[in-house]
């Protein structure tokens, strides 16, 4: 009986209890959520002039280079101390002297040919004059005449040709002297003392050290952000030519040097749809002969060393300059209004750079840009605005 009697009184209990809960229910009162609005950074749009700069990459290049080779043939005598790999040298400095022997004896042959001619020359002159005044007094037959003109004529000639030879003779021997055409570094040395070397034959290898180039790849829309004519034939000059600063790393050491932009390229590459830029910076050459007592900030730009380059471009105007982050879908951002709403906004990009934006369009100054990196965002929605300056 117990069995059966205590699972029914459990019921007939939770029955009871189920009717008062249903007869007395409990009143709720109903509230609208609070809307805690999100705060974000936002920044105050200004227009303002900006100057540009056109970033870009190259490796240093010889400005001249020059294949230094023999005018005559002979073996060599002398060799400079300073015609070695790495050298400096002035121009006009004697890089080596050939064996001259055989040269002095042509020119000392050539002088004394020369001083025959002269005297030859000298006498037919003067036999020419003696038979013109016999001619005029009829002591002189008109064949006589013209034999001493004709003889006159020809040793004129032969003074000439040895006065040729005698000058390249003397050229000849000048030769046997290899010279620095212009301020320069030594890449390589091709020969030896005592070697035999013919002519034409490359001696040395030089490299200008008064100064340097850099080619610059430049896609065809950054030229628009220089303030260079388009079309230039030639170099351009003076104040034409843009600043240029090039960066690089050498020693262990960040280094910077200071150029012009001078010319550009005609061709444009089909690949990579760039123009070649032309950068040339004027080497210390003064200091060239004592690299270990420069600065740091004095060093010449090595040859082969790989520099980024930053070219001063035109001042653009009314620009608006922001992080390139507040830029959203491409060309929006989030505009924050005075009831502190926030809205997408379409606007005209001028340039996008590595971390900043210039924006010429869609936006008035004195308005705010949302630069928070929010994910989620409803048009309309309720912000709490925090003014950051940039």
């Amino acid at each position: 009986m117990k069995r059966v009697a205590l699972p029914i009184v459990i019921l007939l209990f939770s029955l009871l209890i189920t009717v008062l809960l249903l007869r007395t229910p409990t009143a709720v009162i109903e509230s609208a959520p609070e809307m805690i609005p999100v705060s974000v950074r936002v920044t105050e749009v200004k227009q303002q002039s900006v100057q540009l700069v056109v970033e870009s990459q190259g490796r240093v290049q010889a400005a001249q280079l020059a294949s230094v080779s023999a005018a005559v043939a002979g073996p060599i005598a002398w060799i400079s101390p300073s015609m070695q790999a790495g050298a400096y040298v002035e121009e006009g400095e004697v890089l080596l002297r050939l064996e001259s022997s055989d040269f002095e004896t042509v020119l000392a042959r050539a002088s004394a040919s020369m001083q025959q001619a002269q005297a030859e020359s000298s006498h037919a002159n003067n036999e020419l004059e003696r038979l013109a005044g016999l001619a005029e007094q009829r002591l002189a037959s008109d064949s006589q005449l013209q034999d001493a003109r004709r003889a006159a004529d020809v040793n004129a000639a032969r003074l000439l040709d040895s006065q040729a030879s005698y000058k390249q003779a003397q050229l000849d021997l000048e030769r046997t002297e290899i010279k620095a055409p212009f301020n320069a570094i030594i890449e390589t040395r091709e020969v030896e003392l005592g070697q035999y070397i013919n002519r034409a034959q490359s001696a040395a290898i030089l490299y200008g050290a008064d100064e340097v180039e850099v080619r610059l790849p430049l896609a065809i829309r950054q030229l628009g952000y220089l303030d260079i004519p388009l079309g230039t034939r030639g170099e351009l000059v003076g104040n034409a030519a843009p600043d240029v600063t090039l960066t690089g790393f050498y020693g262990g050491e960040e280094h910077h040097w200071r150029g012009k932009l001078v010319r550009a390229e005609a061709t444009i590459d089909p690949n990579s749809n760039t123009v070649q830029t032309i950068i040339r910076v004027q080497q210390p050459v003064e200091n060239a002969k004592r690299l270990n007592e420069l600065s740091s900030q004095q060093i010449p730009l090595p040859i082969g060393l790989f520099v980024q380059a930053n070219i001063v471009g035109k001042e653009a105007e009314d620009m608006i300059d922001l992080p390139r982050s507040v830029i959203r879908n491409n060309n929006q951002v989030l505009v924050v209004d005075a009831e502190n709403k926030m809205y997408y906004r379409d606007v005209e990009i001028f340039r996008l750079e590595e971390d900043r934006v210039l924006i010429s369009g869609g936006l008035l100054a004195g308005e705010y840009i949302c630069t928070s990196p929010i994910q989620a965002v409803v048009n309309g929605m309720s912000v709490q605005p925090v003014i950051e300056n940039i």
